[in-house]
């Protein structure tokens, strides 16, 4: 492993900083995850500071170390300012396209609610409510689940179909995943026939099949709203890592063509 890099360095401080926060500040999460647009929750800067939040201590390990492992070589070859750009732009890809997936889920929601006789107000109402109290933001009680049900004529299974949209609305969107996907795709751009292993697959893959398969693993469970390792709904932001990715697939792109990997920013 080669020493840390100044910006790989500085980034595993900040996710540090932020994850030990999150856990001695009330509401960290509230302020610092990403959450939908239309949410009563969501600020602008949510796009960029959620990239430093993490969920646990496995999430924050997987992340930090693929960081230092990935990170640091990127960063030696391109230099400090380009790489930054970099993994900050991978970053908000991956919230744009995770931010757009949530969008058409909560559309489609919406339109398979469209037979009953709720008003955009009162979805909106709804979408922010505390999905198991059914109270509204403010903490007032909008009735018990059969009020709810009678009142806009929901069945029991569009209710539910509701709670999925609310899980859009009101859980935040946490990680350096994103930022992580697009390192990985620069790695294997630049460094194809290098051979990587999973943890729990210790086979030697080349670079170039370890990531399209590691990205299908995720289209999968992003489609499936699963994880590909098993279980129903997982909490695991796919279409963010895609996001990432594509993001970093793009730039790449780009930069090859232009040869602008020949120049370090600095």
């Amino acid at each position: 492993m080669m020493q840390l890099t100044p910006v790989v360095k500085q980034l595993l401080i900040i996710n540090i900083i932020f994850f030990v926060g999150c856990y001695t500040l009330p509401h960290a999460n509230d302020w610092f995850g990403l959450h939908y647009y239309d949410s009563d929750l969501f600020h602008p800067w949510q796009f960029f500071t959620y990239m430093f939040m993490h969920g646990g201590l496995l999430h924050i390990f997987f992340n930090m170390f693929a960081l230092v492992s990935f990170g640091g070589l990127l960063e030696h070859f391109w230099g400090s300012s380009k790489f930054l750009f970099f993994y900050i732009s991978c970053g908000l890809g991956a919230a744009l396209v995770h931010m757009g997936v949530s969008y058409l889920t909560v559309q489609d929601v919406m339109h398979q609610l469209s037979g009953t006789q709720i008003t955009a107000e009162d979805a909106r109402l709804l979408l922010n409510a505390n999905y198991q109290t059914m109270e509204d933001a403010q903490g007032h009680i909008m009735g018990s689940v059969n009020d709810i049900l009678n009142k806009y004529h929901f069945t029991q299974e569009q209710f539910n179909i509701l709670g999925h949209a609310i899980a859009e609305y009101q859980v935040p969107t946490v990680g350096a995943s994103g930022a992580v996907y697009g390192l990985l795709v620069a790695f294997a751009f630049m460094f194809p026939y290098a051979e990587l292993s999973l943890m729990f697959i210790p086979i030697p893959i080349k670079a170039k099949y370890f990531v399209p398969i590691l990205l299908c693993i995720d289209l999968i469970g992003g489609l499936k709203g699963s994880s590909i390792f098993g279980g129903a709904s997982t909490g695991i932001a796919h279409f963010a890592h895609l996001g990432g990715a594509l993001t970093g697939f793009i730039m790449m792109w780009i930069w090859r063509n232009q040869k602008f990997n020949q120049n370090r920013w600095n």
